[in-house]
């Protein structure tokens, strides 16, 4: 039997906020004696709306009633009510995520829909989303190959890298459309980031606030700011502005990139030709786009189009798979239901190694997860081995352990999903470890991806089982 779906994504970026509702066919897999599982059989965008700056107050904040009313004025063009919409996802990312009522404007758009699911995305986070939405992330696995997807918005150019459908690492460097701004009636400039202003100073190239411009005369600086995204995926050895322009860190560059993709509002211009006024928006977002086109960037890479570009970020919160843990499980404490956890699900290559490896690389991918160097409340997914001996067993336990160790500062439980079943020799001898003080719920038979989004409910059947709910994030 299908049903439908109505979903809304909301995206709030750094420079514009933008909304998308789709409509999702969903349909239960599972015979009529087993547990529900609902996947997705179809999604189709029913409305996209207009494009709008994101509103800032004076002080700095969101300005909350302009985007309420902005959404609101979305439903009606579309001819939809709120209350017709039973699911979707805001996602906070930029600039804006770091505003200090950010989280207040989630809350006042969470009754915007039924059961949302709700990102502040930092740098890291950011990237994966907007990768995903570009089609980078099933470009890998479908061609078997290593692609970088760089989302070059208003503020931030968000890169991230996928092998063979595995997330490998993501960067960010402070390069965007809107890091100088162009008056578009007298050309003057109006604004220049503050790196961007010691990047011209550095290179000795005039540029200054009142200054009037032609293309040509920015063709320089924006010259340097597509060397240094060349520099960011191992086109060029890094040069001395490189650290620099680096938001919070860069790409790992230990195997060659062959592919590349782009999303963003700047991709656009870098797909299509621009033909009419260069500071149209009043930045020199077009002029960054079209300089890409040219540049060793796409005549050296495979370009991969992205299924989207300036609406890269999310489409919906979509499949609500519905399933229950294995019955082999361990939880300490009944601090159920949790709701709208985020995935942070370890790579192959990751399990792998020895139990050394495998904390670097929670710890590394935690960062994912951090906001103004706040970290996010997180599940740890793995793998896990079939019929694990006692020594891999330690090893996980050791691994886990040890790279958790920043979220077991916090009062949050220890929460490890596992595919395979062995969660409950997995959990006891993490309570173990943990001298049995801190809470860890770790179930297994749940499969789970980075991007998901989980709820956890209270026990049934007697305690032996706990139901879950996996969210995914759906991209067009």
């Amino acid at each position: 039997m299908e049903e439908q779906l109505l979903s809304v994504g909301i995206d709030m970026g750094t420079s514009t906020t933008q909304l998308v509702l789709s409509k999702l066919h969903i349909q239960n897999m599972a015979s009529s004696f087993s547990v529900p599982r609902l996947v997705i059989t179809d999604k189709e965008v029913v409305y996209r709306s207009d494009i709008c700056f994101t509103p800032v107050l004076e002080d700095n904040r969101i300005d909350m009633l302009k985007i309420q009313s902005f959404v609101q004025e979305q439903y009606e063009k579309a001819g939809i009510r709120k209350d017709e919409i039973q699911t979707g996802a805001v996602i906070i990312t930029g600039e804006t995520a770091r505003k200090e009522n950010a989280n207040e404007v989630v809350l006042s758009l969470s009754g915007f829909a039924g059961d949302f699911v709700v990102a502040t995305a930092g740098p890291d986070l950011e990237s994966i989303i907007a990768a995903k939405g570009a089609g980078a992330h099933s470009y890998s696995k479908e061609h078997s190959t290593c692609i970088a997807n760089i989302d070059i918005g208003g503020g931030t150019s968000n890169l991230a890298l996928f092998a063979d459908g595995e997330l490998l690492d993501t960067g960010c460097l402070d390069i965007g459309g809107r890091l100088i701004k162009v008056d578009q009636s007298s050309h003057e400039i109006t604004y220049i980031a503050p790196k961007i202003k010691q990047l011209a100073e550095q290179r000795g190239f005039r540029l200054a606030i009142g200054q009037r411009v032609t293309p040509d005369d920015l063709q320089p600086i924006i010259g340097e700011m597509v060397r240094l995204l060349e520099e960011s995926v191992g086109l060029r050895p890094p040069g001395d502005f490189y650290n620099t322009i680096v938001t919070n860190k860069g790409l790992k560059l230990d195997l060659a990139i062959p592919c590349i993709s782009f999303s963003g509002g700047v991709a656009d211009y870098i797909y299509h030709e621009s033909t009419g006024d260069v500071f149209e928006f009043g930045d020199i977002g077009i002029l960054l786009g079209r300089a890409i086109a040219s540049s060793p960037l796409t005549q050296q890479l495979t370009v991969a189009r992205s299924a989207e570009t300036i609406r890269a970020t999310v489409v919906g919160a979509g499949s609500h798979t519905t399933e229950i843990s294995g019955s082999t499980i361990t939880y300490t404490d009944e601090s159920f239901p949790i709701k709208n956890l985020p995935i942070l699900k370890l790579s192959v290559v990751d399990e792998s190694g020895s139990s050394e490896q495998l904390a670097k690389a929670i710890t590394d991918k935690l960062d994912w997860f951090k906001l103004n160097n706040d970290l996010q409340r997180v599940a740890i997914a793995i793998e896990g081995k079939k019929n694990a001996s006692f020594q891999e067993v330690q090893k996980y336990a050791q691994g886990l352990y040890k790279g958790m160790s920043e979220l077991l500062e916090r009062e949050y439980p220890l929460i490890v999903i596992v595919h395979h079943d062995l969660a409950k020799v997995l959990g006891q001898t993490l309570y173990a470890l943990l001298n049995y003080k801190k809470d860890v719920i770790c179930i297994d038979s749940v499969q789970v991806d980075n991007g998901d989004y989980i709820d956890i409910g209270k026990p049934i059947a007697g305690g032996k089982v706990l139901p879950v709910v996996i969210k995914t994030l759906v991209f067009h």
